[in-house]
């Protein structure tokens, strides 16, 4: 089946169990659609991409239909998850070509008939269906008013268990109406992978649920996990957590909003390193130690990006100190096919210094994987991306690095970069797409 070879594909990455699995909710969780800039976002992936993605696994679990969420992600500078578990947890799909698990949608059949419960909701006129592309197998979905919403819920509960179904019925986001089968939720899909997880052998060794709403209150009831609910979590959470799960130490109201919550947890719940790189202040010889190769690629797009944004000073120093973590002899092949050395191309800064200030430009690397080819050199894979007002252009890249050890600091020096266009990306203008 092709979503057993998917999942295998998404294990076989790690060697062992996952150091983290962080299961988080989207929107407001960590999306923030009331940060134009897309901070406490870019903050997170910098995070993940330099300290967890090469042994930890992301997993994003939304009350978005597939086609939702596909357009969320043209909209917001987001990182590739290894799992997406949608429409309010109906739907578990696996790697970047999002293949659905097959054994969830057996499970989820069980005393689920979707045209019944359309009969039965049409009898209701205070619930409005919502548009086609979020009614899926699994999940019937309504607006409905807040005044209304818990006699409706009773009703229509009653009426289906007469017709002999099963279901659930999940009230969020104060207008929102979900029906679904018993057996799902974003609570049952993370159990359903945690257990699969065990049965490998490979169950995670510290997993980390986010949410704001109540359609992610499941999350939190799953046992052995730790969870944060953000600064800016909905009434409905909040009252569920004050009814249920106010003296468990393993759950808290994050003080910061959205993704900027998600990093305050691992910090508080000690998972691992929670300082990511765009909190550190650039400087011209910055270096730490046991920093890896994908730490070393994170710092220096995050470096071109505030080069082009004039947040960093305009000096001879930066330039000397990138030709020096660079081979002399080092190749840069840009995604037009053009062949150069690194040392000409990191010369060629200087020209485009500030061209995107006072602009919405960012750029972010995702997929970042290092993988060691000798005893002082890697070969790292990764996506990178730049965002200039509404236009997202991507490349994927693989880059040669060496290193040293010097004084107890990782000292990593470029042999090689190789970018290539991603499918639908290209550059109107080569010359803007520098390094």
């Amino acid at each position: 089946m092709q979503s057993a070879g998917c999942y295998r594909v998404t294990m076989d990455r790690l060697e062992t169990s996952a150091r983290l699995m962080i299961v988080s909710d989207l929107d407001h969780t960590m999306v923030d659609h009331h940060d134009p800039e897309n901070l406490s976002l870019l903050r997170f992936n910098a995070l993940w991409e330099s300290s967890y993605r090469h042994d930890s696994l992301l997993v994003f679990s939304t009350g978005r239909s597939p086609t939702l969420y596909k357009q969320l992600r043209k909209e917001k500078p987001m990182l590739s998850p290894d799992i997406t578990i949608m429409s309010v947890g109906t739907e578990i799909t696996y790697g970047v070509s999002m293949v659905p698990d097959e054994g969830w949608v057996e499970v989820l059949n069980q005393r689920w008939d979707r045209n019944i419960v359309v009969e039965e909701t049409s009898k209701f006129p205070e619930l409005k269906l919502q548009s086609e592309t979020e009614q899926r197998p699994h999940k019937v979905s309504f607006y409905v008013d807040k005044d209304n919403a818990q006699e409706v819920t009773k009703a229509l509960s009653e009426k289906l268990a007469n017709r002999g179904l099963d279901v659930k019925i999940i009230y969020s986001g104060g207008m929102d109406l979900d029906i679904l089968p018993q057996g799902a939720g974003k609570g049952q899909a993370l159990a359903y992978l945690l257990q699969k997880f065990k049965e490998e052998g490979k169950p995670p060794k510290n997993t980390l649920v986010c949410g704001d709403s109540g359609n992610d209150a499941e999350l939190f009831s799953i046992p052995e996990v730790h969870g944060v609910m953000v600064s800016n979590a909905q009434e409905e959470l909040l009252q569920w957590h004050a009814e249920n799960a106010k003296n468990i130490p393993k759950i808290i109201h994050a003080s910061e909003r959205c993704a900027g919550g998600i990093i305050q947890a691992i910090g508080h719940f000690g998972l691992g390193p929670n300082t990511s790189p765009r909190d550190v202040a650039e400087t011209a010889d910055s270096h730490l130690e046991d920093a890896g190769p994908a730490h070393e690629v994170v710092k220096f797009n995050l470096f071109y990006e505030r080069w082009r944004r004039a947040e960093v000073e305009h000096c001879e120093t930066y330039i000397a100190s990138l030709k020096a973590s660079c081979h002399p002899a080092g190749s840069f092949v840009h995604p037009s096919g053009v062949e150069q050395r690194l040392h000409e191309s990191i010369s060629a800064m200087k020209k485009i210094y500030g061209d995107r200030q006072g602009k919405q430009y960012r750029v972010w690397v995702d997929r970042v994987l290092p993988s060691k080819i000798s005893s002082d050199t890697w070969l790292v894979k990764f996506v990178k991306w730049e965002l200039l007002g509404e236009e997202q252009q991507s490349c994927i890249c693989t880059a040669v690095l060496t290193f040293e050890v010097v004084n107890g600091l990782h000292l990593y020096t470029w042999a090689h970069l190789h970018e290539t266009w991603s499918e639908g990306s290209g550059a109107k203008d080569n010359g803007m797409w520098l390094l």
